[in-house]
């Protein structure tokens, strides 16, 4: 499983939600899933990189991730990011391995970074 500062999982009705707060400019690098799936910004504002086209997003705000396109945010203040997914597995520590693409990811997920606009 990856892990993220202050990561907290939840499963009901075949959804799982990854609630991920994340702390003022760090970065969340960039990975693939096999499915689409929908985030949500319900706190902050975050520069959205999405197949290399990056973007302002402020709170609240919806967005579909397309499967097989990188993603990744750098959070621009205190950030609370949601991934929601359609999954029949329950398990935290396997989660990530059933919903991100092998070998998309690297295996520090976070760092202080600059501005990816």
């Amino acid at each position: 499983m990856i892990t993220i500062p202050d990561t907290r999982h939840h499963f009901g009705g075949k959804v799982y939600i990854k609630e991920v707060h994340v702390p003022e400019n760090y970065v969340l690098v960039q990975h693939k899933h096999i499915f689409d799936h929908l985030s949500y910004l319900v706190k902050g504002k975050v520069e959205l990189n999405i197949g290399g086209k990056v973007s302002l997003v402020e709170a609240p705000a919806c967005l579909l991730i397309k499967s097989n396109i990188y993603h990744g945010i750098k959070s621009l203040e205190d950030t609370i990011w949601l991934c929601i997914h359609a999954t029949d597995c329950e398990d935290e520590e396997r989660v990530d391995e059933t919903l991100i693409s092998k070998n998309s990811v690297d295996k520090e997920i976070y760092a202080m970074a600059g501005s990816m606009l």
